[in-house]
């Protein structure tokens, strides 16, 4: 039976949003889209109180809603975030690390920028490895979880039965570097692969338009490692 462990320390929390409210978002961040119903399930609380916080937080600007068809009956009204709601989430350095990276392409070319970053994943891969030799799979992507979390990742993990489980990362700490340089997803492919020491097969992609990036992982078995 698999274990799904939520990863969310206090610096992934929105910006400024605490209590219910902050809980709401994180919700919506995660799932992409919840009717009241589902958030109030969620969340543990009376459906009144969810709607009380969705039409306080849609004033606000920071949740918009479409109507959607679930099958037979009214529409249902599905919330998700607003891009002013998405940008409450962390964004580590993205102005300033975007800015030197331009520089870096005007003064060397794109390939130096990209070497740039893969360096960035190089260094972190030496060093996890290092604290996690010898560790068993499902410890190792626990810890690599926890450190993406602390980069702003809201990392979420599931383990599963035998030798497999999945990463999911349900925010993007540099969106705009992402988007300017896609071989940096690429680059975190690989090193999550080389940190866990599996195979990693990304299945969600936030630049594809998924609400998060999804990775399955595939621990390779004693005999795969010889």
């Amino acid at each position: 039976m698999g274990a799904t462990l939520p990863l969310l320390p206090k610096d992934s929390a929105p910006l400024g949003q605490k209590g219910q409210r902050g809980a709401v978002l994180v919700q919506l961040k995660r799932a992409q889209r919840l009717t009241a119903k589902e958030l109030a399930t969620r969340l543990g609380v009376s459906l009144n109180a969810a709607r009380h916080h969705l039409k306080e937080l849609e004033a606000e600007g920071l949740v918009v809603y479409e109507r959607e068809h679930r099958g037979v009956g009214a529409p249902a009204f599905a919330y998700r975030l607003s891009p002013s709601g998405e940008a409450l989430f962390p964004r580590r350095y993205q102005e300033t690390l975007t800015a030197l990276l331009d520089q870096m392409v005007e003064r060397d070319g794109r390939a130096a920028a990209v070497a740039l970053l893969e360096t960035y994943f190089g260094g972190l891969t030496r060093r996890l490895q290092a604290e996690l030799v010898g560790a068993p799979p499902a410890e190792r992507l626990r810890a690599l979880g926890r450190v993406l979390s602390e980069e702003g990742y809201m990392a979420e993990v599931t383990t599963l039965a035998g030798s497999s489980g999945t990463l999911t990362e349900h925010n993007c700490a540099i969106p705009a570097v992402a988007e300017r340089f896609p071989e940096i997803c690429a680059a975190e492919a690989r090193f999550l692969a080389d940190v866990l020491g599996a195979e990693v097969e990304r299945r969600g992609h936030m630049l594809a338009g998924c609400s998060a990036c999804e990775y399955h992982v595939r621990f390779k078995s004693a005999q795969e490692n010889s």
